[in-house]
């Protein structure tokens, strides 16, 4: 009885314990006092973990009881402290019938390499931004170029007569000896506001620079917003919180730098906004987080951070409700991918504010991969069971979830239209999944297609069909001497594009599909939808093509990524076009193609010229590369008018 006494005394002794800690922790406000403490998050020196002895104690309680896995969602905010200040979408105006960019979300604008007006096209070619008079096919012409100098446009955005343009500015962090060069860099972004209504003398109205690399941007009814993410950076020992804005040098107020409680990061997201209808200063605030991808609708941002699940609890998930039993399972056995959701609401007068966060299992393919509707965040998701669709309320609590799909395939695409959700998965077929959504309590897989090869993007043609953009594939069998299949894999034939029919959401159907090219073809389209142009009201899709002069073959769905990186990055390819088809429920019809290639002046052979994008303004088709733009007429494809860029001043 003596030593059962004893024990028991032990037990309860420890249980306060835990229970004190457990109090403090919930009362502890935790916030950043000083630019000291910011340094250390910077150094990683912040040991938000479990001691040791506490480990050991609880290990065995949590060996044997459930999987706990926190959810953080509270946001604190660096004190204020004293700063150093300095010492020194959519265009209006055309009447004309013209293409826009290909965006997710009506009236969220998204940045691309080209942009138009009706009248004028802005395009990037090298380190110039090119501005072309288009108002007269037949003498279409080059108004002016913007010199970007030492820094690489990246992305342009067009508002009335505001022309946003986004440059990366790249440094080396240690630079001054020999060699500097091999020295890791800094990729800063540089975003330069121009006033446009003279197109031969654009006007810097705001011009500032993010100490981060640039992601994404977006814009809403005249309101900017640009994201940068990386890693915290140091000057003199202590965190660098400068910008610069008007050849001004700024710092981040510490009262708007904030981190999630309980998860300090040395990195951090810059979220720079910007109202083009009445410019001043940005505001601009920093959250300690890592970004991989987003979306924005139009009254909220989700921002998403995708990674293993590999991060420690603190105290208190330690021993706040259900942490104690659940840590250390969650810790030796959890090597899940997972993501991170971050939910900010758009308020137009007091700017963007932090809602909430959740934490769910799986990874996405794209921003594509999200929709929002009627409050709920449905999200398509690729997990190691399969793939699956999630649906979240406004607060990112699950309201609903569908089964898993295809375990063992990886998922290449996924759409939103309504309320439907539609999925793109691939092993040695391309299975078409039909998700019906109208009940978010309960989503539900209604109908599958099988067909060869694989669609990496999925296109709205409407309400009841869809247009999917991808490769063709073949199936290869290995046979022993008696005939015995011993092996089968895949490889890629060619480019494809498929029509879908999901009028009987159960029973899906391809119409029609057409091959593209052969195992040497790829476009810009598998990677980035911005390049697509389709008009379902002039039966018309067309996209830049790519033909390589090695095979482009991929015989593991994994490879899928990489695989086009190289090739798109690092191969020489033999020729490029731009494939105009003729499009309507009948299916695909090619009406013919626009190449840019250019002779040398020392050889008699072309050579490629990096063809980007197309447009059309009325009845006639644009197209845009590095070095050239054309002007065809969109019915007959007959050559009006060709501008050599690099001649023109």
């Amino acid at each position: 009885m003596k030593k059962i006494s004893i024990i028991l005394s032990l037990i309860v002794i420890i249980a306060l314990i835990i229970v004190g800690i457990c109090i403090y922790d919930n009362q502890e406000v935790k916030t950043i006092k000083s630019e000291k403490e910011l340094t250390r998050i910077l150094n990683n020196n912040e040991k938000d973990q479990i001691p040791l002895g506490i480990r050991l104690l609880t290990m065995p309680f949590s060996i044997m009881l459930g999987n706990y896995q926190p959810v953080y969602n509270e946001w604190q905010t660096i004190d204020s402290y004293t700063t150093t200040k300095s010492n020194d979408a959519t265009n209006e105006g055309s009447t004309r019938d013209y293409s826009k960019t290909n965006i997710q979300v009506e009236g969220v604008d998204e940045a691309d390499i080209i942009k138009t007006d009706g009248d004028y096209i802005y395009s990037i070619s090298g380190n110039n931004v090119i501005i072309t008079n288009a108002k007269d096919p037949k003498d279409t012409k080059i108004e002016t170029k913007i010199n970007g100098e030492k820094n690489v446009p990246t992305d342009l955005l067009l508002y009335k007569d505001k022309l946003v343009v986004i440059s990366t500015e790249v440094t080396n962090t240690r630079s001054g000896d020999r060699y500097s060069w091999y020295r890791p860099q800094d990729r800063n972004t540089v975003v330069t506001i121009y006033d446009v209504k003279d197109k031969q003398k654009p006007k810097v109205e705001k011009k500032f620079k993010l100490k981060e690399e640039y992601n994404t941007t977006r814009c809403i009814d005249g309101n900017l917003y640009i994201f940068a993410s990386g890693y915290l950076r140091k000057k003199d020992n202590k965190v660098d919180r400068t910008y610069r804005e008007d050849n001004k040098t700024k710092e981040i107020e510490l009262s708007n730098i904030k981190y999630l409680k309980n998860k300090k990061q040395n990195t951090q997201t810059l979220i720079a906004e910007v109202d083009l209808n009445n410019i001043k200063d940005i505001k601009l605030s920093s959250y300690l987080i890592d970004i991989t991808n987003s979306y924005v609708s139009k009254d909220n941002i989700y921002l998403l951070d995708e990674k293993y699940s590999s991060e420690k609890p603190s105290l208190k998930d330690l021993f706040g409700f259900a942490g104690v039993f659940g840590y250390f399972k969650n810790v030796y056995n959890d090597n899940s991918e997972k993501t991170t959701i971050y939910k900010f609401n758009i308020d137009k007068k007091k700017g963007v504010k932090y809602q909430t966060s959740n934490r769910v299992e799986g990874t996405i393919i794209n921003q594509y991969s999200l929709d929002e509707k009627d409050n709920n965040l449905r999200i398509a998701l690729e997990t190691d069971d399969g793939s699956n669709v999630t649906v979240l309320d406004k607060n990112l609590k699950v309201r609903g979830k569908t089964e898993n799909v295809a375990e063992g395939e990886n998922m290449y695409a996924s759409r939103f239209m309504g309320d439907k959700a539609y999925l793109v998965t691939y092993q040695n077929t391309d299975p078409l999944f039909v998700i019906d959504l109208q009940d978010p309590d309960n989503p539900e897989v209604l109908g599958e297609l099988k067909i060869p090869g694989y669609s990496t993007y999925l296109h709205p043609y409407d309400e009841n069909h869809l247009i999917g953009i991808g490769m063709d594939t073949r199936e290869r069998v290995y046979r022993d001497i008696n005939g015995r299949v011993t092996s089968t894999w895949t490889e890629t034939v060619g480019m494809k594009m498929s029509l879908f029919d999901v009028t009987d959401v159960e029973n899906p159907v391809e119409i029609d599909h057409t091959t593209i090219g052969d195992r040497r073809t790829v476009s810009a389209i598998l990677t980035n939808p911005k390049a697509l142009l389709f008009s379902k009201e002039k039966e018309l899709i067309a996209i830049p093509v790519n033909n390589y002069n090695k095979d482009f073959s991929v015989r593991d769905a994994d490879e899928y990524d990489e695989e086009i990186d190289n090739f798109t990055d690092k191969k020489d390819y033999v020729s490029e076009g731009y494939l105009v088809y003729k499009v309507n429920l009948d299916g695909f019809k090619l009406k013919g193609s626009i190449t840019h290639e250019k002779k040398t002046s020392n050889y008699f052979y072309y050579y490629n010229t990096k063809l980007l994008r197309g447009l059309y303004i009325d009845d006639n088709l644009y197209t845009v590369s590095e070095s050239k733009i054309k002007v065809n007429d969109l019915k007959t494809l007959k050559e009006i008018k060709s501008i050599d860029v690099e001649g023109e001043k």
